[in-house]
């Protein structure tokens, strides 16, 4: 890596951020363009859906009129200001295609900045022939890539409901992105670890979602300033396909020049690998005496985070059930969905069912998360010292196993919780539903151990295979995917539950799994060297 910055040439602050920006998208191949293909992929399938699920004049005034009278669905989804499939596609995706262009951004600004620098990679970096700001400004353009063509992609998927339209639409999410680019690039200054850097931004994230939500759930125009103090409520504000705003534009623009600078500033006044807000040492005993503690302290944080976050997301969701039938209404193409993702035992129930097997879809990427903390521990030489004590490998990664398994049940069981606060009824049927998603879970967390024991290299395509069972899950029983598809997905053979049977087999042959995905993935590590 040395010898690549040697070669850029030049002496000045941005020297090397080609090379950087090459090896950057070098190392993301995968990553960036799974994460690319989810989420176009989720905005590109929208019109063809919405189109036959609401394909008259009549059935979008009814949806109009159901997402003006309803608080919580404008909540969850936000307000809609036209009935084309175009308003309405920027309607139904908008927002969550903003959110996962806003993880993408801050994983890939903070993996190319503070991860590098606390690895150490980045001193050998530095001693060659780069400039003070070009890691920094790598980051950023890699951010500005994957922006960039996830807006390319939606704007020619989308020219067929108008190019106007599907150019403000992708411009909006792209600038979404960015301001969290920018985000992180501010909070990779401040942090002195990668992991609280991607903790820190993905709670600003959070935080923009919610004062979107409280926001649209007091008006039902955008106009509420909790929505505009949300990036995500300037990218429903742009009203794409619906007499676009295209001023609204300048707001992501100005936030990513200001934070952009401020990034600049704090990068120039700080020392290699220092922050300034140093990481508060901990006690070496009592508290922390174990593997299995250490990997508590070290977790801890993205379990509350991820719990809360389910907590409210059931109590949403739960609050929705009611409406169902008022949201369906007699469209026989939007039952079909609701039935085939959740079940035949009624609305009611399958509404439930298929929000339910959502979050189980997106505990997935928990799951993932918090195993892949085995590999950035690995990878960044914190396991050495701890190794080096009368620690075991096995033991050593049952700890932050635990914690990755254990807290999918438990943020399950939190969703469980949610959804009969918001439904106020069914506690126990809702409880077991959500339960009955970890096995599918569960499995996708053995895979990512087996990549991590067994391909160490190979360890974050446990994202990209995460990320196509999301897919999968979301958009498939709307595209009418064949059910052999369906199948390739573990969560595809769980019981529908509430109101389906609960079938014991499926269960305890993808527990079965799970165990034998884990086992195998332990038995490579203890076998394979360390890796740095």
């Amino acid at each position: 890596m040395t010898a690549l910055a040697v070669r850029s040439g030049g002496t000045g602050p941005l020297a090397g951020t080609g090379t950087l920006l090459r090896f950057a998208l070098r190392r993301d191949r995968l990553m960036i363009p799974v994460w690319i293909a989810v989420n176009a992929l989720m905005v590109l399938s929208m019109p063809g859906t919405l189109e036959g699920l609401y394909g008259t004049p009549a059935e979008r005034a009814g949806l109009l009129r159901q997402v003006e009278t309803n608080s919580s669905l404008r909540a969850m989804v936000g307000p809609v200001f036209g009935d084309s499939l175009g308003a309405l596609t920027a309607w139904r995706a908008g927002v969550y295609a903003g959110a996962l262009a806003a993880v993408l951004s801050l994983l890939v600004v903070v993996r190319h900045t503070r991860d590098e620098e606390e690895s150490g990679r980045q001193e050998l970096v530095a001693s060659g022939m780069v400039g003070r700001r070009a890691s920094l400004t790598a980051a950023l353009l890699a951010a500005a890539v994957a922006n960039g063509t996830l807006a390319l992609l939606l704007t020619a998927g989308l020219a067929g409901q108008g190019v106007t339209g599907a150019l403000a639409l992708g411009a909006g999410i792209a600038g979404v992105g960015l301001v969290f680019a920018t985000t992180a690039a501010i909070v990779a200054q401040l942090t002195q670890s990668a992991r609280l850097a991607r903790g820190l931004t993905a709670a600003v994230l959070g935080a923009a979602f919610v004062l979107r939500a409280a926001g649209d759930s007091a008006t039902d125009d955008g106009s509420s300033l909790l929505t505009w103090l949300s990036p995500l409520g300037w990218l429903e504000n742009l009203r794409a396909y619906a007499g676009e705003r295209w001023w609204v534009l300048a707001l992501p623009a100005a936030a990513v020049l200001l934070q952009g600078t401020v990034a600049y500033v704090l990068a120039g006044r700080r020392d290699l690998g220092m922050s300034f807000l140093p990481t508060r040492p901990g006690p070496a005993t009592g508290r922390l005496g174990s593997a299995g503690a250490l990997a508590w302290r070290l977790q801890r944080g993205a379990v509350l985070g991820w719990g809360t976050g389910f907590l409210l997301a059931g109590v949403v969701y739960g609050g929705l059930t009611e409406d169902a039938a008022d949201l369906v209404g007699d469209n026989p193409d939007a039952r079909r969905i609701f039935e085939r993702m959740g079940g035949h035992s009624g609305l009611t129930d399958a509404f439930l069912a298929s929000m339910i097997g959502m979050l189980g879809l997106v505990a997935a990427l928990y799951i993932v998360a918090s195993v892949l903390r085995l590999h950035g521990e690995e990878t960044s030489a914190r396991a050495e010292p701890v190794l080096a004590n009368a620690v075991g490998r096995l033991r050593w990664a049952a700890g932050h196993l635990v914690i990755a398994f254990g807290g999918a049940a438990l943020i399950m069981l939190l969703a469980g919780l949610g959804f009969a606060v918001g439904h106020g009824r069914q506690t126990r049927p809702v409880l077991v539903a959500c339960l009955a998603q970890l096995p599918a879970v569960w499995v996708i967390g053995g895979v990512a151990v087996l990549l991590h024991g067994v391909l160490p290299r190979a360890a974050m395509a446990a994202w990209g295979i995460a990320g196509a069972v999301l897919l999968l899950g979301w958009v498939g029983p709307a595209l009418d995917v064949p059910q052999a598809v369906l199948d390739v997905s573990p969560f595809g053979h769980l019981p529908k539950l509430p109101g389906g049977e609960l079938r014991w087999g499926p269960l305890a042959v993808l527990t079965a799994l799970a165990v034998a995905l884990v086992t195998a993935g332990l038995a490579g590590l203890r076998r394979r060297d360390l890796s740095t």
